[in-house]
């Protein structure tokens, strides 16, 4: 008890006392303000690196549609190498996973191969149902596409995804587990009717 009255008078001084209030204010402000900033600043790099991405993946499309391969290095090496330098150097392209897949046709981008859908028929391949090897590698895919630049008149889909590491780690944890955001990008094109092996 005659701590609580003890405690009443200093409770009430603290209470009429605003000196360092604008300083706890700043301080909580403040730290609310840094973190806007950042996830701003974080997100209009991601933003422009996607971007980058997407326009060195487009123009390395463009010179794979020729089936032009450069003195001295393969076709993957001359496209992986545009990509790099469309993303002016910001993503590590030697960990960078660039992938191109062959189609028929652009309907079949990204469909499963066909398959005999036996009782019960659920929608999904079962084990022991027949199907269709399109890409002709021994077993059943849920994507038809067959690896590879593809030849004359070949459509080829072009997928790339690289990491891209937070620049701050105040905003790191909001965005991402691990300080990694994951760009990806794709584009699909048909290859021109160019004649194998000349440039």
């Amino acid at each position: 008890m005659r701590l609580l009255r003890l405690m009443n008078p200093f409770s009430r001084r603290l209470a009429r006392n605003k000196r360092g209030g604008v300083l706890i204010e700043f301080a909580f402000g403040a730290m609310i303000l840094l973190t806007t900033m950042s996830g701003i600043i974080e997100l209009s790099m991601v933003m422009f690196i996607q971007s980058l991405v997407e326009g060195g993946l487009r123009e390395a499309s463009r010179f794979g549609i020729t089936g032009s391969i450069p003195e001295g290095m393969t076709r993957e090496d001359r496209i992986r190498q545009i990509v790099g330098v469309h993303s002016l150097g910001l993503i590590n392209m030697d960990t960078a996973q660039l992938t191109t897949k062959i189609y028929a046709s652009f309907a079949d981008i990204g469909k499963p191969e066909p398959f005999v859908d036996n009782n019960p028929a659920n929608g999904t391949r079962d084990p022991g149902e027949s199907y269709t090897d399109v890409n002709g590698n021994g077993q059943w895919d849920t994507d038809m596409g067959a690896a590879g630049m593809g030849g004359p008149v070949d459509i080829v889909l072009y997928t790339i995804s690289a990491d891209w590491p937070l620049l701050t780690p105040l905003v790191g944890p909001l965005l991402s587990s691990n300080g990694i955001i994951k760009i990806n990008a794709s584009v699909a094109v048909r290859n021109e009717p160019y004649v194998v092996g000349e440039d």
